[in-house]
């Protein structure tokens, strides 16, 4: 056991500081925690790799940068994938969580905003969902393939920033 510690040690460069790593250290770093990484998106949910909200882009960018020190070097190697796996699994306790429970999945993943009802702009929730009239104007065009407000029976803007629209009959 202790030369396979020993091994690892000397392969993964551990112990050592960020600038004494090798490039063959560094690249054996990547590809573990390329390996690691699939895993735990296997464990993770489909949607947090959609990023539907914002709960799940939070865990993205948080497992890329816990995942980045441990390829460079800047902390240390096996504790830091275990990181990543405790975050994942912590983001899927969190999601079963707002199954199970709507003002949980409010909490954790917030909730869609009407912003135009009966052709009616609500400006308010515009401007605090920072959504100007050209926003609209274009997610219109763009998705609801119309261009006149008026035909619009209600839009929202749903959980994961993206605008929803029901056409009026």
């Amino acid at each position: 056991m202790n030369t396979f510690s020993q091994l690892l040690q000397g392969l993964l460069g551990l112990g050592l500081e960020p600038k004494d790593l090798t490039s063959v250290q560094i690249s054996l770093r990547g590809i573990i925690v390329f390996v690691a990484s699939l895993v735990m998106v296997r464990i993770g949910s489909k949607r947090s790799l959609a990023e539907k909200t914002a709960f799940d882009a939070a865990l993205m960018i948080i497992i890329a940068s816990v995942l980045a020190r441990a390829i460079n070097g800047s902390a240390p190697f096996f504790p830091t994938l275990v990181v990543g796996f405790v975050l994942v699994l912590l983001h899927r306790l969190f999601a079963l969580g707002a199954y199970f429970s709507h003002a949980f999945g409010i909490l954790i993943k917030g909730e869609p905003v009407v912003i135009v009802e009966n052709g009616r702009i609500h400006h308010r929730n515009m401007r605090i969902n920072h959504i100007s009239k050209h926003d609209l104007e274009e997610d219109m065009r763009l998705d609801a393939e119309i261009e006149d407000v008026s035909k619009v029976k209600i839009a929202r803007i749903e959980r994961s920033g993206d605008i929803s629209f029901i056409k009026a009959q």
